[in-house]
């Protein structure tokens, strides 16, 4: 999912021992999604798909064939089927296994493309659509998915929107749809388990209210992530400073009862 605030006052630290404003499930409030930084960026064109904002890059023939890729830590092979002049199909594998799709389709004045998107990973399979809008033109003669985008609107079941947090005075804990993290605040790295890209994360206590959380994967840090409590305690806003993708994510949650 990436500073939220000008400042913070500290609060004394047997306000910790107890219960902390972060405890309990939290749900994203998908109209506050805001998404910020270089576009996302696709061609499709002489029979090749190619994604050069995915990290690492991405390019395959689309050819509706299953084709390996590597340094790609969720999936090892894609497939890419042209279903139209303004739509296609990519399928995530790996292992053998079918992870992931989207459908995409391209409205009609080009202007915005709606991706419906599944994901297996999880406990439950994540499902939604996202929104995003053109900020520049592909070649002239490529298919109508190609140019830059920016993502705009995001929908989603409660398996993506959805996440519980524990924090005490030494570690903090998250559970989202079959992942789990239980860090302590001593900057090193700790497994996300269940996670299959491997990621690790490190945490800092800002304050009372306040996290970072540093996330690392394939030897590198991909995200830096504030997030901060509301004084009342029912709403939390997270700012994901997404390095892996040059984009800053920011998002509120409220607290469920």
């Amino acid at each position: 999912m990436r500073v939220l605030v000008a400042a913070l006052l500290l609060v004394p630290a047997a306000a910790l021992a107890g219960s902390s404003s972060f405890d309990g499930t939290w749900k994203t409030r998908v109209d506050t999604l805001k998404v910020s930084g270089k576009p996302d960026s696709y061609l499709l064109a002489d029979g090749t798909y190619t994604c050069s904002s995915c990290n690492p890059p991405l390019s395959v023939k689309a050819d509706g064939a299953e084709h390996a890729v590597t340094g790609h830590p969720y999936y090892d092979s894609v497939t890419v089927k042209v279903t139209g002049p303004n739509a296609l199909e990519i399928t995530y594998h790996r292992g053998g296994k079918t992870i992931g799709q989207e459908s995409i389709s391209v409205a009609a004045d080009g202007k915005s493309y709606t991706d419906r998107f599944v994901n297996h990973d999880g406990t439950k399979d994540v499902t939604g659509s996202v929104t995003e809008k053109r900020v520049a033109a592909g070649p002239a003669g490529s298919h109508a998915i190609s140019g830059e985008w920016l993502q705009d609107q995001l929908s989603g079941n409660d398996a993506l929107t959805t996440v519980a947090y524990e924090m005490t005075d030494e570690h903090f804990k998250m559970s989202a749809n079959g992942q789990t993290y239980d860090a302590r605040f001593d900057g090193k790295e700790y497994p996300v388990v269940g996670d299959p890209g491997h990621t690790t994360v490190s945490l800092k206590r800002i304050a009372a209210n306040t996290v970072e959380e540093t996330d690392h994967r394939q030897g590198k840090v991909t995200d830096v992530i504030r997030l901060a409590t509301a004084a009342d305690g029912k709403s939390l806003r997270i700012e994901d400073k997404d390095l892996a993708h040059g984009q800053t994510v920011t998002m509120t949650l409220d607290k469920q009862p």
